[in-house]
């Protein structure tokens, strides 16, 4: 018995370890979709891997959607045939010890060069999709002063703004 209890202990945590490599496989199948979706203007199919809840937070200070203000924003993008491109060049996800969520962070080369994306996911009735998204320009530190700079002109009145709010 001292023997088979241990054994057992690494048998059906065996079974936890290959559950997560294969809930990770379905959220990278699921974000690659999704940009994948924009890079070929499917409206639809990029909406719908996304919660009815879900929020997109884009590289500009004033953009924070919730999915129906997202869907309006995107739509004329998507009507255009052409959306944007995002190539994943890495990315890391976590999940939740209920499996029920998760979230990643991930480096993309984009039109605006390397980005950063970083994001929720919820388990709805079995499947990944993303609730939450933020998009970010990355700022190499050596050119922050100048970027700075060229920030401050143009977001100085709406710090100013949201700090009245």
């Amino acid at each position: 018995m001292k023997i088979l209890f241990p054994l057992l202990i690494i048998y059906f945590s065996s079974f936890t370890l290959d559950s997560k490599i294969d809930e990770k496989s379905e959220i990278n199948a699921v974000i690659n979709q999704w940009h994948k979706a924009a890079a070929d203007a499917k409206y639809n199919d990029y909406f719908n891997l996304m919660t009815d809840d879900a929020v997109f937070i884009g590289t500009d200070a004033t953009e924070n959607w919730n999915r129906k203000e997202f869907e309006t924003f995107s739509k004329p993008h998507f009507d255009k045939g052409k959306a944007w491109i995002f190539y994943p060049l890495e990315r890391n996800i976590y999940i939740d010890k209920s499996n029920k969520m998760a979230w990643f962070d991930e480096l993309l080369d984009t039109s605006f060069k390397i980005c950063r994306g970083s994001g929720v996911l919820e388990k709805v009735n079995g499947k990944w999709k993303i609730k939450h998204y933020v998009l970010s320009m990355t700022v190499p530190n050596e050119t922050s002063k100048e970027v700075i700079a060229i920030k401050d002109s143009i977001e100085s009145s709406l710090i100013s703004k949201l700090k009245q709010k």
